[in-house]
């Protein structure tokens, strides 16, 4: 489990934006939404910061469009309108946002570059996804695509683009195939990272903006660690 970050608005990482969205950097350890743990999440920080930096006397809007798994890096989107909000929600359901991640893997998967189609099934009571061949009882197809990027010292940089987006699915997949990723213990990675993290970062997201009808393309920076410096 990813160490609790306690984070506030003074450290929170915007990468963009505007009257009616914000960008952010995700660190690992913090929770988009509330959830039964009770700590504070992001959604709460980012409300912190806009209240503060905009001098707002009320409760200030924050629609939550996408989530990140706790121990994951990278870029999250919010919506600051209401009239935003379900166009960015269908921009993401008809898969019209493209969001690429980056990884770290120890095991090289069997191709340099590859389409992974799967049926994942969650189980509740561990907060787990497995992947099959076949589709199942109350599995769903998840679809990725796959290349490396680069050849580390020990590891493998591989970058992804969602098709789908279940849960735990690149973690789940890459796990199938016998590519978990760094430090994910849940998924068969031998050993935690020393803050808790995975090695995932969700690093790019290109769309069009819901309101301007811009394309937009933005990079999430990588975390300050040797190993994701060694992919630049």
């Amino acid at each position: 489990m990813a160490e609790k970050v306690l984070s506030n608005k003074d450290n929170l990482n915007v990468l963009y934006e505007d009257n009616h969205l914000i960008i952010v950097n995700k660190r690992a350890g913090d929770i988009v939404q509330g959830d039964k743990t009770g700590d504070t999440p992001l959604s709460e920080i980012v409300k912190e910061y806009l209240k503060e930096k905009y001098h707002k006397p009320g409760n200030v809007y924050l629609g939550v469009v996408h989530r990140l798994d706790r121990p994951t890096t990278g870029l999250v989107v919010f919506s600051k309108t209401s009239k935003a909000l379900p166009r960015l929600n269908k921009l993401f359901a008809n898969k019209e946002a493209k969001k690429t991640y980056w990884a770290l893997v120890k095991n090289a998967p069997p191709k340099p570059q590859d389409t992974l189609i799967h049926w994942l099934k969650k189980n509740p009571k561990n907060n787990k996804s497995s992947a099959f061949t076949k589709e199942v009882a109350g599995s769903k197809k998840a679809i990725l695509h796959y290349k490396i990027l680069k050849k580390l010292d020990t590891y493998y940089l591989l970058e992804i683009e969602l098709e789908t987006g279940r849960h735990h699915q690149i973690r789940s997949q890459l796990a199938f195939i016998g590519s978990p990723i760094k430090g994910d213990l849940k998924y068969g990675f031998d050993r935690s990272n020393p803050d808790g993290s995975i090695s995932l970062h969700a690093r790019q997201l290109d769309f069009e903006h819901p309101v301007k009808n811009e394309v937009m393309t933005i990079v999430a920076p990588l975390p300050e660690d040797a190993l994701w410096n060694a992919c630049l």
